[in-house]
């Protein structure tokens, strides 16, 4: 397959992984609903601490690609974590 459509792939992953971790803390850890935890999480400035724990999840699909020898799904998932880190340092700049 294209080298090029699998880190395309492997971002994707990437993406949807942190999405649900994110989601997945806030429904354990968070008395508030998914909506009412992320105005709060902006609010107080904690939104980059969020996203950051909800990139946890990244780290079971990129080793899971690594796993089974899809070395270039993991790297899309090493850019898709690369992607949300200088996010959260460019909002931690910008505010």
């Amino acid at each position: 397959m294209n080298t090029r459509k699998e880190i395309i792939i492997g971002f994707v992953v990437g993406i949807i992984a942190n999405t649900f971790g994110t989601l997945l803390y806030i429904l354990l850890f968070s008395d508030l609903g998914i909506v009412d935890t992320f105005n709060a999480a902006v609010e107080q400035g904690h939104i980059g601490s969020l996203l950051a724990l909800g990139a946890i999840l990244n780290l079971i699909a990129f080793f899971g690609f690594l796993r089974i020898k899809r070395d270039q799904r993991a790297k899309g998932v090493m850019l898709a974590t690369l992607v949300t880190a200088l996010a959260i340092l460019l909002y931690k700049v910008l505010s």
